[in-house]
């Protein structure tokens, strides 16, 4: 059974995935704190876990209901103070937009709104990596207005995606994807006219195509003070991701791995802009040319987050340090060598490819340094538990259907 410690602060996150369930577990050892969850649906590893309340209501996602449901949650326990953390885009979005008329005892480890629309929009985010000299793929902004004739500089295959995420799934159709892989103009075209076709309206990204696999792939994960500072950061090797249509680009294996060069170009850039609380950037290396390019940053933790915490760099325990007990610290870079994954070990030694990779991945398994988030010993419920094994071993099948 698990032990919790009364605190002056009560961790609340909102969504339903891994990042929350992640985000609670972090908390839970660091603090032995229960963690409050809201998100629209009784589904997902959070809930039924022994070191969360879940509670389920569509609404959370609308202003009203946001409002409603984390200032009426802040009057229930007027003597603590709620330390508000949104795992998704939509979430983080709405904390930073409603900041003013949230709850006293609410803190919000968020940036202004309009500095967090800029971010969240992929277009806006690639003019501040060229005014800061950080790499990206070649780029195409697309908008609507620029017909379908438009001339493009780089070669197919070529990638699309969303500049606004927030606003692509809220219009959804047949087919609809994370991101495309595009083979050539008539699918270019034709998926362009779908997506505006369903209710979409701003603009797409068009981008060079990085040659090379998910093990090209890094995650660079980062907390800044309310100061500014940049606190930590950890670098995370990408070696396999999943391959369902809606998972696409989802981390399935990461290993950390410490580069002070990749680190500080990121840091320069968040302390140039006064960034403060959790951010995640997406990253490809280049062999073309051997340069790390940035793909988007993300306003938020991402969903593998526990990566850093299971690195020995407890993600709970910076923001609270920070906003609940005042103290900085100083900076600290991830050095440490740990596994994680979301997939059962065989489809990691299945699906990961480059030899060297595979070693290191064999490696941290048989020494005992490899975590998966999901499987926290003593949280089993019994439906819980049945659910996620369900979902843990799917993988077989998801990987070989969609892997290629």
């Amino acid at each position: 059974m698990f032990e919790f410690k009364e605190q002056i602060f009560i961790p609340v996150m909102l969504g339903g995935d891994i990042n929350t369930y992640s985000m609670a577990r972090a908390f839970y050892e660091a603090y032995s704190v229960k963690s409050y969850i809201f998100g629209k649906y009784p589904s997902g590893p959070s809930y039924g876990s022994r070191i969360i309340q879940y509670s389920a209501d569509p609404a959370i996602e609308t202003d009203e209901g946001f409002l409603r449901i984390v200032n009426g949650f802040a009057a229930e326990h007027p003597d603590r103070r709620i330390l508000l953390i949104g795992c998704g885009d939509s979430y983080v979005s709405l904390i930073s937009k409603h900041k003013a008329e949230l709850a006293e005892n609410i803190v919000a480890p968020y940036i202004d709104h309009g500095l967090m629309t800029e971010l969240q929009m992929k277009s806006s985010f690639y003019e501040l990596c060229d005014r800061h000299g950080i790499d990206h793929p070649a780029t195409l902004v697309y908008d609507r207005s620029m017909g379908l004739g438009f001339p493009m500089d780089f070669d197919y295959p070529c990638i699309l995606k969303p500049s606004n995420g927030i606003m692509y799934w809220e219009h959804p159709f047949e087919g609809q994807n994370k991101v495309y892989t595009i083979k050539d103009r008539v699918q270019l075209e034709d998926t362009i006219s779908v997506i505006y076709d369903a209710g979409y309206t701003d603009k797409l990204i068009i981008q060079d195509r990085i040659p090379g696999n998910d093990e090209n792939m890094y995650v660079l994960s980062s907390y800044s003070t309310s100061e500014g500072k940049v606190r930590m950061m950890c670098l995370g090797h990408v070696l396999l991701e999943e391959h369902t249509p809606h998972g696409l680009g989802n981390h399935a294996v990461i290993i950390t791995e410490y580069d002070p060069e990749l680190m500080e170009k990121a840091r320069r850039l968040l302390e140039d802009i006064g960034y403060v609380g959790f951010s995640n950037f997406d990253i490809k290396y280049d062999e073309r040319d051997g340069k790390f390019k940035f793909f988007e940053i993300n306003t938020r933790l991402g969903r593998s987050n526990y990566y850093v915490t299971g690195a020995g760099f407890n993600v709970a325990r910076y923001v609270v340090e920070d906003y609940i007990y005042g103290r900085k610290g100083p900076l600290e870079l991830c050095k440490t060598e740990r596994l994680w994954l979301v997939v059962p070990e065989g489809v990691a030694k299945k699906y990961v490819k480059k030899p060297e990779n595979r070693a290191k991945l064999d490696k941290l398994i048989a020494a005992g340094k490899s975590v998966n988030p999901i499987f926290m010993k003593g949280d089993l419920a019994p439906g819980r538990y049945a659910a996620m094994m369900k979902n843990y071993f799917s993988h077989y099948v998801k990987f070989k259907k969609y892997y290629s």
